[in-house]
């Protein structure tokens, strides 16, 4: 494993564990060269998966752009770092366990959004935001009473 430190290529792991949701290897590695210390995480990969873009634009999934964007809308919230890594896991599970070599990146959103609706109403409405491309105040408006209604429907259930 390359240093992120001083790029040389050669580390040793001196501490590896499984992560609480049990989908990763955390390993702290050292560096032969430096001697700097740093994390990396092992995870299972099932098949490569392709992303379809609007226009037809096409890239290999991208674990991280989820884990960016979910860190973005949850961001000064208060939720642990556990369980956005549970949500993004839980994504990407459902991905690859789809079958599928491609997958519409309008699904993945969603696949978010379904996420986010169930962790954090807040975080559920920035992102819907930015993936629903508001750009009116009457758009987050409109949002807001239609998250309120599902909230009040789903309290009446429990």
């Amino acid at each position: 494993m390359r240093c992120p430190f001083c790029a040389h290529d050669d580390s040793q792991v001196k501490d590896s564990r499984p992560t609480e949701d049990n989908t990763a290897i955390r390993r702290r590695r050292q560096c032969e060269s430096c001697g700097a210390r740093f994390t990396t995480f092992e995870r299972v990969q099932l098949r490569d998966i392709t992303v379809l873009k609007s226009g037809d634009k096409r890239e290999a999934f991208n674990r991280a752009k989820i884990e960016q964007s979910v860190a973005l809308a949850c961001r000064k919230r208060g939720i642990l770092q556990e369980r956005l890594d549970q949500l993004v896991s839980g994504i990407q599970r459902q991905i690859e366990t789809l079958g599928e070599s491609e997958i519409e990146s309008a699904r993945i959103g969603e696949m978010v959004m379904e996420g986010l609706r169930q962790l954090d109403s807040v975080a559920y409405i920035r992102f819907a935001s930015v993936y629903r491309d508001f750009s009116e105040a009457r758009d987050f408006e409109e949002f807001a009473s239609s998250v309120q209604e599902m909230s009040g429907r789903d309290a009446s259930k429990g």
